[in-house]
């Protein structure tokens, strides 16, 4: 079995815990549904980084409370790169897999679809 990234991100109007929370749980919801068969207790670790003008809570909450209760999180800082979006919430999730790199799904929703229009585009 292998450990597999998995990226994703959106975006939210305002910085409020209801949106941030709510599309935190709208993201992982769509990792797990295009990454067919993974389940809470095959994610090794997720880290969420969201930019510095969201601030009013931490996305992980959104995955406690979707029950990934046994999974290590983290959130982070996103480096405020001049020009670059804003009010944006990134995942990466290490998924203990036995799904080839290649068949692994990246989800972009809202506004970050912008971020990778290639991968976007893949799916």
């Amino acid at each position: 079995m292998s450990t597999r990234g998995i990226r994703g991100a959106t975006t939210v109007a305002a910085d409020e815990p209801n949106l941030i929370l709510q599309a935190t749980r709208e993201l992982l919801e769509a990792i797990l549904k295009e990454n067919e068969g993974m389940k809470p207790e095959d994610v090794g670790s997720a880290i969420f980084t969201v930019t510095e003008d969201l601030a009013s809570t931490f996305p992980a909450q959104a995955a406690r409370q979707m029950g990934w209760s046994m999974v290590p999180m983290m959130c982070a800082r996103e480096i405020p790169v001049p020009g670059s979006l804003r009010k944006v919430i990134r995942v990466l999730v290490h998924w203990n897999t036995d799904v080839p790199q290649s068949e692994i799904k990246h989800v972009y929703l809202r506004d970050a679809v912008k971020l990778r229009p290639d991968l976007v585009a893949a799916q």
